[in-house]
């Protein structure tokens, strides 16, 4: 038997493996995604760093605060929020949708339906939950509960999805339980979270495509 009759098989068997896989998980998910919502979240969090320090200073761990000048950085807080998740949403849809494209898939495909679904009721959960801190102006607690809902819809949608995903999301809660007890350092904690830890982990995803593709 010829070496190019006896890869054949393994070929198809790999094959199979692949269609079988694609089935049950979204395995179409780009390292790119990853890393442009990450360098959203850097942005985002210059920008955060940059209001904050107008208003408290140097010493961005500062509680005190006047209920007039506070109700306009959470509302400039809250925009700037809104901005860089519409961003980095529309980046990680790209980067995704144009590598399924690649692949001759479908962006909206069963496999990726549950990764929706298993995403959406923690994010919601702790959008709601957010809204709450700041109705209440428990602000130092907005980045720790962020962490930890994001991190725990990960780890629901990583059933689904590429397991890159759910250690990313096991890191996002380790953060923001360790936020906790180092109340005023949120942001730090929330650029750590998902700017750094994104792109760290979009990177290694975006190198294993790359090996995957050889």
């Amino acid at each position: 038997m010829s070496s190019t009759q006896s890869f054949e098989p393994l070929h198809e068997m790999q094959h199979i493996q692949q269609l079988m896989e694609r089935s049950t998980r979204f395995t179409s998910l780009s390292g790119l995604s990853c890393i442009a919502a990450g360098v959203c979240a850097l942005i985002g969090g210059a920008i955060a760093y940059t209001l904050l320090g107008n208003y408290y200073g140097s010493d961005l761990t500062l509680w005190e605060y006047s209920n007039a000048s506070f109700a306009e950085l959470k509302r400039q807080l809250l925009v700037l929020a809104a901005i860089v998740f519409a961003v980095a949403a529309m980046s990680a849809f790209f980067f995704t949708w144009r590598k399924t494209r690649k692949q001759g898939l479908s962006m909206w495909e069963p496999s990726s339906k549950r990764v929706f679904w298993a995403m959406l009721v923690p994010l919601v959960s702790g959008g709601v939950f957010v809204l709450g801190i700041l109705h209440f102006d428990n602000w130092y607690l907005v980045a720790p509960a962020c962490l930890v809902f994001y991190g725990l819809a990960l780890v629901n949608a990583g059933k689904f999805t590429i397991s890159d995903i759910r250690y990313l999301g096991y890191c996002q809660i380790l953060l923001g339980l360790i936020n906790i007890w180092w109340i005023g350092y949120g942001l730090y904690f929330w650029v750590l979270g998902f700017g750094v830890l994104h792109i760290v982990y979009g990177v290694k995803m975006y190198l294993k495509e790359k090996n995957n593709n050889q």
